[in-house]
């Protein structure tokens, strides 16, 4: 249901709650100077408010990194 970049980006905010991370996303929108991620928060925001405070829990909001492209060198 969620893109990736969608879950990333959720995973900065508030994620106690579906109400509390629509807030958080709300407020962050005139802050998003790329029109791509506010079109990721756009879309995220639209998804979330067809779902119900009990399907949210459900979503794992757990952030999807792929470490082997960074170009640091571990340490």
């Amino acid at each position: 249901m969620f893109t990736v970049e969608e879950i990333n980006l959720m995973c900065i905010f508030d994620t106690s709650g579906r109400v509390a991370l629509m807030n958080d996303l709300h407020a962050a929108l005139p802050d998003f100077y790329e029109r791509e991620m506010k079109e990721i928060a756009e879309s995220a925001l639209g998804k979330l408010e067809f779902i119900t405070d009990a399907e949210f829990p459900v979503i794992e909001l757990t952030p999807d990194y792929d470490f082997e492209d960074d170009d640091e060198s571990e340490v």
